[in-house]
This record gives C-alpha cells, sequence and structure tokens, in this order.
C-alpha cells in the first residue's frame, strides 16, 4: 500500500508546533440543531481561531519548520483570502517577508487583513491576479523563483496538511469518539489532515466531505480514480473555489474519506442564517458547507447521522459585512 503524504505523528506534531500560538477553538453544540437532524451535533469552530480561519494552522506549521536561510529569503502564497492571511500573519509573528498572490475579486476583508498583516514587514506585498484568466500556481512558482522565496500552497503540502488536522484532533480531544465527521473541501488540506487523526483516534469513524455544487471536482475524481480538473467554479463560496484536488491530498481522501456530497449556494445561505440566528455565529459560506450538508439532508444515501454522534468543521468567519448582511437579509434565506 502506497505511504501517505502524512501519518498521525506529523499531525501530533503539528499540535504541539502549535501550542501558544494557535487557539484552541471552542466546540459548541446547538438543541436546535440536534432536534432539526436527529443527531447530537458537535460543531467546531475555527471561525474563532487566528485570523479568523483554520488555515493559521497549517500555516504557522509550515513556516515553523524554515531554516535560517528560508526565514531570511521570506514565504510567497496564492490565495484566495484565508491562506494568504494566515501565512502573512504567520511570516510576521515568526519575523519573515511575506508575498501573497490573490485574486483581484477577493472579499475586501480578506485583501485588508492580509495587507494590515504584512504592515512593518520589508520586502512583504500583495500581488493581484485575475482568477478567471492567470493561472496562480505559475505566478507563485515564477516569483519564487524570481525572488529566492519558499513557495507554501494553500493545501497540497505536508506540513500544511498535518498543521489542518490537528482541529480534529481538539476536536476528537474534547468531546471523545464520533461517528460522522463532515469538513468543507476545497483542494483537499483540511480534509486530509482531519481524516488522518481522526481515523487514529477513531478508527470506525466515517469522514464525509462537502463541496459546492459548482465546484464538485473532488467528488468527480473520486467517481473517475483520478484528479479531475475543473474551470474555476462560481460559487460564494470563495474558499472552495479550487480548480482541482492536491496530488498529496487527494490519495489521503481516497483513502480515508468515505464520500462527498454537494449542497447549493442557497444552502450554504440557510445555514448562514441558522448560524446567525440561533447560534449568534458569524460564519462565512465556505465554513458552512458542512452544516448545510447535514440541516439538507445531502447525506442520505452516503452516512446515516440520525441518532449518532456528528462532528462538523466550521472552518472560518472572514466575510464581507456588506456581503454578509445582504446573505442574511437576502431573500435566497428564507
Amino acid at each position: 500500500m502506497t505511504e501517505l503524504a502524512i501519518a498521525f505523528d506529523d499531525v501530533q506534531a503539528a499540535a504541539a508546533r502549535l501550542q501558544g500560538h494557535a487557539i484552541r477553538t471552542p466546540v459548541l453544540t446547538s438543541r436546535t440543531a440536534d432536534e432539526r437532524t436527529g443527531a447530537q451535533v458537535f460543531f467546531k469552530c475555527e471561525n474563532f481561531q487566528r485570523m479568523g480561519a483554520f488555515k493559521f494552522r497549517g500555516a504557522f506549521n509550515a513556516l515553523a519548520q524554515f531554516t535560517p536561510e528560508q526565514r531570511r529569503q521570506g514565504v510567497i502564497a496564492f490565495s484566495s483570502g484565508n491562506h494568504a492571511q494566515a501565512i502573512a500573519l504567520s511570516a510576521r509573528m515568526l519575523g519573515m517577508p511575506s508575498v501573497i498572490v490573490m485574486p483581484e475579486d477577493s472579499p475586501a476583508a480578506k485583501l485588508a487583513a492580509t495587507r494590515g498583516y504584512q504592515q512593518g514587514q520589508a520586502g512583504s506585498e500583495v500581488v493581484l491576479y485575475d482568477r478567471y484568466t492567470e493561472d496562480r500556481e505559475a505566478i507563485g512558482r515564477r516569483l519564487a523563483q524570481e525572488r529566492g522565496m519558499t513557495l507554501i500552497p494553500p493545501y497540497d503540502h505536508p506540513h500544511v496538511m498535518a498543521g489542518q488536522g490537528t482541529a480534529a484532533l481538539e476536536l476528537l480531544q474534547e468531546v471523545g469518539p464520533l461517528d460522522v465527521l463532515l469538513v468543507c473541501v476545497g483542494g483537499g488540506g483540511l480534509i486530509s489532515g482531519c481524516a488522518v487523526a481522526a481515523h487514529a483516534l477513531c478508527p470506525g469513524i466515517t469522514v464525509v466531505g462537502v463541496e459546492p455544487e459548482a465546484g464538485n471536482d473532488t467528488q468527480r475524481s473520486l467517481a473517475e480514480g483520478r484528479i479531475v480538473h475543473i474551470a474555476t467554479p462560481q460559487t460564494i463560496a470563495d474558499g472552495a473555489q479550487t480548480q482541482h484536488s492536491g496530488t498529496l491530498t487527494f490519495p489521503v481522501i481516497q483513502r480515508l474519506v468515505k464520500g462527498i456530497v454537494t449542497v447549493s449556494d442557497e444552502q450554504l445561505v440557510r445555514a448562514m442564517r441558522f448560524f446567525a440566528e440561533r447560534m449568534k455565529l458569524v460564519v462565512e459560506p465556505t465554513g458552512c458547507l458542512g452544516a448545510a450538508a447535514l440541516f439538507e439532508g445531502a447525506l442520505d444515501g452516503v452516512v446515516a447521522t440520525r441518532g449518532r454522534r456528528v462532528g462538523v468543521i466550521v472552518s472560518g468567519g472572514n466575510v464581507d459585512l456588506a456581503r454578509y448582511a445582504g446573505f442574511i437579509g437576502g431573500a435566497a434565506a428564507g
């Protein structure tokens, strides 16, 4: 059997590096959610993580392992927003410059936060590109070569994957064994790390990924047994607008994830409204993927959840307030 990119030991080592730097985010419950789903649901709230999303875990774990020379030269990353902020913040904490390649249509809050984290760091900047006509990976590779910086991709890197897996590690340490774990899927960094941790701590667990309907590349990849590339999906879940799974993340998903389901943008808005009204939480659309699948019955035929203990990774809460108000107050939320 082919060895996977990370093992549980890597997740545990990442947890040790993150101690004192990452926030041990709360696990919240909701009687309304339990009654609505017939399950006992545990929400791991990464919207309370540093910079507002789980991405800090993988970014800091990766940068903390840089050599002195790598730290001097700095880091480059490409991201729709949360990985960008995570790298910029981690680089500032570790005293190194960062260059972040971001889509020009990134949420204004994510752009502003990334630039804010870079203030005072010599050699740091944000480079904008058109996500629909330009290749961010090619831009990142070119800039890394030109500037001698180390490229840390948003998901397809073992240190990033291991760092993200600490979210599931903490969840299971706090609440004990779970029957089902629901994780949002973009490029697969979060779900691959979480699946490794979950299966190590709870061998009987069923891990299911959730993608937006418009961006079901991983679902299609599992069905075809190969990595499927798609056009940049049109979805409000900007953190899941990836075009393909990673070469490192996909084998983990193939081996440890039961399946991938999808939800619509309208279903994501309803989940956002639930979090706001019932749990007083601001959650970005991507962060609602797991909850929306559970609430909307998208898991039917994949895994039974009624009467079972279900963990949901709420991946982040970075959303422009004006856009958020439109989602929550608009007709689509009804």
